[in-house]
């Protein structure tokens, strides 16, 4: 009864970002920094212009802010400069500063485990503009986060707009492990922007980022997504939050309650708190609520595996869905030989613990070329959307790229039990 759309989205290694990188040891940086600038001073002028020059023709037209890029790593290293000169050349400037520079291809390795939401600036048609976030894994596997934007037209068809190779990273207007602030400039396009790790707990990766549109008491409507911090040895739950996906603001999540990945946030309060679907364990499917979106202290099981295809994990695939009846909990579940699957069930609208009925038979799995990939036999998802009577739920493709199935609502309800 699922419909595959004709929507894939792959890996693009053409789609890079240009960033510092430097020694952790302060010592080492000023070596760094003093031994390359001794080597590119002996150039000479003639040989520093050319160098500049070849290096400007080279990466400038990659990278939208090059110029800003430039200057702003200089100044990060301006200080290690022997006798701190002040009366250096701008092309020298951006010469010396390109040397502690690199390209980083930001879904070199995949584009995977999407979720959707209804975007926040609709145009004046007949179709509705939904925005996809998507974990895009590059160099040594870190993930970022990286959106795409569409239609949903009244056939219930889909397209994306061309996203192209232009990417752009925020400008922090702080950056700290409990609370960073980004901001994108207007004139950058959804489908450039990269959220990049920042800080320590984020070093290995953003993880599988669960984007959810929540609507307040008061009618106000915000964007919250929850996600994983990786450091390589650690994971770490943390929340961003956004108004119009142009300013961003992270945190850090805490309470006795928080551990293990997957946590998904209801799309409103239920008896005025925060509900959150979650994971402590890996076995089991529990539920917790909070009067503090950034803090919870315990959970509530509401499911153990009890079939085949779930025994060996199961977790949620994004925010719970509202529905005329109940609400619909997408999920994951892994059987034999490592295979995802995904199901779903329908919980109480005013007590979501309890379960009304389930798909007693995996709902989504990969078949044909969809079983190959980094991961083989994954198919899962970080979240989908309700829109003419219909879901629509994009996800991974074996941990390598994405795609769409949709399916009527009252479909998906037959199948459950």
């Amino acid at each position: 009864m699922l419909k595959r759309l004709s929507v894939e989205l792959k890996p693009d290694n053409r789609r890079v970002i240009c960033f510092p990188y430097y020694h952790t040891v302060e010592e080492e940086i000023q070596k760094s920094v003093v031994r390359i600038y001794n080597s590119t001073r002996s150039l000479g002028k003639v040989l520093i212009h050319d160098t500049h020059k070849e290096m400007m023709d080279e990466f400038s037209f990659r990278h939208k802010n090059y110029g800003r890029i430039l200057e702003n790593t200089f100044r990060h290293i301006e200080k290690y400069i022997p006798g701190q000169p002040t009366d250096l050349e701008k092309n020298y400037r951006e010469l010396l500063a390109s040397y502690f520079l690199k390209e980083y291809s930001v879904e070199a390795a995949a584009l995977f485990n999407p979720s959707m939401v209804i975007h926040p600036r609709q145009d004046k048609s007949d179709k509705l503009k939904i925005l996809m976030s998507l974990r895009a894994a590059g160099e040594q596997h870190i993930s970022s986060i990286e959106f795409a934007e569409g239609y949903i037209n009244k056939n219930n068809q889909m397209e994306l707009l061309e996203r192209g190779i232009g990417c752009i990273m925020p400008e922090a207007g702080s950056v700290n492990i409990e609370k960073s602030v980004l901001e994108f400039a207007e004139d950058i396009p959804l489908n450039q922007q990269v959220i990049f790790p920042l800080t320590p707990d984020e070093s290995n990766g953003i993880e599988d980022v669960r984007f959810v549109r929540f609507k307040d008491d008061d009618e106000t409507i915000s964007y919250y997504g929850t996600f994983t911090a990786y450091n390589g040895r650690e994971i770490k739950s943390k929340l961003i939050s956004t108004t119009d996906f142009r300013n961003y603001t992270i945190r850090s999540m805490k309470g006795k309650a928080i551990r293990d990945k997957g946590m998904a946030l209801f799309p409103r309060k239920i008896a005025n708190k925060y509900v959150m679907i979650s994971r402590q364990d890996g076995d089991n499917i529990r539920l917790m609520y909070s009067g503090d979106i950034l803090t919870w202290e315990s959970s509530k099981i509401i499911q153990t595996p009890e079939f085949a295809w779930q025994f060996a994990k199961i977790g949620n695939c994004g925010s719970p869905i509202e529905l005329d009846e109940g609400w619909l909990l997408l999920v994951h579940g892994v059987g034999p030989v490592r295979k995802y699957v995904m199901g779903a069930y329908l919980l109480d609208k005013n007590d979501p613990a309890i379960i009304l009925k389930r798909t007693k038979k995996p709902m989504l799995q990969a078949t044909g070329g969809e079983r190959e990939g980094y991961v083989p036999n994954v198919v899962y998802s970080c979240g989908g959307i309700c829109h003419n009577s219909n879901l629509f739920l994009p996800f991974a493709i074996s941990d390598f790229a994405s795609g769409v199935v949709t399916v009527p609502v009252k479909d998906l309800l037959k199948m459950m039990e």
